[in-house]
């Protein structure tokens, strides 16, 4: 089976699960455990629109989603503080016109309509080394900031109520956070695509959850776990020849299921060490 390791497609296709790994397993902590999966869902779902404008537009769709989901996301946190808009309803609005604003791009475009299949459901064996680039560029960027803003984050994601009160600019981070995310939605677009990229934000950092108390255990389990769930759907994909994006996410869930019993056993085992 390692054969197939010597085909180029294939090595790309590691290199750009690793990079995903390290972008979900970092923000995808901040959105578990500061309960924001369906803002985050509604940023990834609404970043259509910047498919939809960079085939209107003749470029790589990558370079349009970019600016439009970290627009996205600092609209949907000014509308979700500034405004008495029921959250819920406000996610749902943007997540709706995002992908409307897609589809009227696309139907202007003119020629035959572009195959979006790649980006809505993700091709991890089709990345082009452009935008392996563009993800090790925006990993790095990742970083840097969750590394600069760590104690800042660490508050708003536990007792935001507190973080106000030590004067932290909560509604700054809180943008910054989501603009984060959004970061990490163009990550993962051609791994998994916009449809099911939540999956890939959560699924890792709720496994982790179960094995660490701190953020920092957490990243770091989080990384392992994306990276071993995204490698070992990419080789399940090819020797079913079924679509990557849907296996890497059914592996994940698989992942998840079978660590539920897992966790019960450790935490018994620790009960029985203390009494």
């Amino acid at each position: 089976m390692l054969e197939i390791l010597q085909y180029q497609f294939m090595q790309t296709a590691i290199i750009a699960g690793l990079l995903a790994s390290i972008a979900c397993g970092i923000i995808g902590v901040y959105v578990v455990v500061k309960r924001i999966v369906f803002i985050s869902g509604g940023i990834a779902h609404a970043s259509f629109g910047g498919i939809g404008l960079g085939y209107f537009l003749g470029i790589n769709p990558i370079l349009s989603v970019l600016p439009f989901s970290v627009l996205t996301a600092v609209v949907m946190g000014l509308v979700n503080r500034r405004t008495k808009i029921a959250e819920d309803t406000a996610i749902g609005i943007l997540w709706a016109v995002g992908m409307a604003i897609g589809v009227m791009f696309v139907g202007l475009t003119p020629g035959y309509a572009p195959d979006l299949m790649t980006y809505l459901f993700g091709n991890i064996l089709t990345v082009p080394l452009m935008d392996l680039y563009l993800m090790a560029v925006l990993d790095v960027i990742i970083i840097i900031f969750a590394y600069l803003f760590y104690k800042e984050f660490l508050a708003i994601s536990f007792d935001e109520e507190f973080a106000e009160v030590s004067d932290l600019p909560v509604e700054k981070l809180n943008l910054l956070l989501l603009c984060l995310i959004a970061l990490t939605i163009v990550v993962m677009i051609r791994i998994v695509g916009l449809i099911l990229v939540i999956a890939l934000l959560t699924i890792p950092a709720s496994i982790s959850r179960s094995f660490s108390g701190n953020l920092i255990g957490m990243m770091k389990l989080s990384i392992c776990f994306g990276a071993v769930f995204t490698i070992l759907g990419l080789f399940l994909s090819y020797i079913l020849d079924v679509p990557s994006g849907s296996t890497i996410i059914l592996v994940m869930a698989a992942g998840y299921l079978l660590h539920i019993p897992l966790r019960k056993i450790i935490t018994a085992s620790k009960k029985q060490q203390t009494i």
